[in-house]
């Protein structure tokens, strides 16, 4: 048997029909806030970030480290100080914690501000820190 065009036409269009009508079927005020609410939030720096962040506290710098900072201290890239590599680190600690500090907060050279975690607070950034540097 050879469907022609235009059945299968009719038969996606009855499809489609049907299948949003299933899905649009409860118009509850609750249905319809569901489907509808946003997906994220965005808040401003200095603002606190809402839900599960706020819950959870500050990550430890081992969290934050492995989550941001391997990707580039992990292997060096583009001269990244690689963790636990006192060779590495010498004349960084040098220049004293309070630079490394600003540095790694606000970006120096390839660095991106913050490691780019952009929600990291400051303090998480410095914690990331002392754990790449711990035992040197």
């Amino acid at each position: 048997m050879e469907l022609s065009l235009r059945q299968l036409i009719v038969a996606a269009v009855a499809a489609m029909t049907f299948a949003g009508s299933a899905v649009a079927a409860d118009m509850s005020d609750e249905a319809i806030a569901e489907r509808i609410k946003p997906v994220g939030s965005v808040y401003l720096e200095g603002d606190a970030p809402a839900g599960d962040a706020v819950a959870a506290g500050p990550r430890s710098g081992d969290a934050v480290y492995g989550t941001f900072c391997v990707a580039c201290h992990g292997s060096g890239v583009m001269g990244a100080p690689k963790k636990g590599s006192a060779d590495d680190w010498a004349a960084r600690l040098t220049k004293g914690k309070d630079v490394l500090a600003d540095h790694a907060i606000n970006g120096f050279n390839a660095m991106p501000a913050k490691g780019s975690c952009m929600d990291c607070s400051d303090d998480e950034i410095i914690a990331a820190i002392d754990h790449m540097i711990e035992g040197l």
